[in-house]
């Protein structure tokens, strides 16, 4: 089985996106779900920006029980991509809940 999207008959702008099979791939769809909950991105399929700070939390504690339940077990640049996302998502939680001005 590859990895290697499929090119034979198919335009290149068609194509869905596939991204590489590797850590990023765990985090990335929490991470971009947590800025669309916390009204940094548009929402994909409304188009338009929302907030819903429950669930951006819930969102942020998937990834902080990931880190745990993967310590000791992730590769340098995992762990740092990983601490380097949660401290953002974290950083705008408390933006947008006033705990904190900047």
């Amino acid at each position: 089985m590859s990895d290697k999207p499929k090119t034979s008959g198919e335009n290149q702008e068609e194509q869905e996106f596939i991204p590489a099979l590797d850590f990023s791939s765990i985090v990335f769809p929490f991470y971009t779900q947590a800025l669309v909950k916390l009204g940094l991105l548009e929402d994909p399929k409304r188009n338009q920006l929302e907030t819903n700070l429950e669930l951006a939390k819930r969102l942020i504690d998937l990834l902080d029980l990931l880190k745990d339940r993967t310590k000791g077990n992730l590769e340098p640049e995992e762990e740092n991509f990983l601490e380097a996302v949660l401290s953002q998502l974290k950083l705008h939680y408390l933006k947008k809940i006033e705990a904190i001005k900047l």
